[in-house]
C-alpha cells in the first residue's frame, strides 16, 4: 500500500508542476490542460495537485513498510 500511495503522489505532483508550467509559459502538455472544464481554473487545479502529492507522501510516509 506504501508504494501505491507514493506512486500516486509522484504522478500527481509531476502532473501539478506541468499545470504550473503550463500556466505560466505556452508550453502544453499534463493532464490539466485536456480536462475540458477545468480551463479557467487550470492553476488552482495544479496547486490543488500539489497539495494532494503532499498528502499522499505524508500518507505513505505513516504507513509502515513490510
Amino acid at each position: 500500500m506504501k508504494s501505491v500511495l507514493e506512486f500516486l503522489g509522484f504522478v500527481a505532483l509531476v502532473q501539478g508542476v506541468m499545470g504550473l508550467v503550463q500556466e505560466f509559459t505556452d508550453w502544453e502538455g499534463g493532464l490539466v490542460a485536456r480536462i475540458a472544464f477545468l480551463d479557467d481554473y487550470g492553476l488552482f487545479a495544479s496547486v490543488t495537485l500539489l497539495v494532494l502529492a503532499c498528502a499522499l507522501f505524508a500518507a505513505a510516509e505513516s504507513r509502515k513498510s513490510r
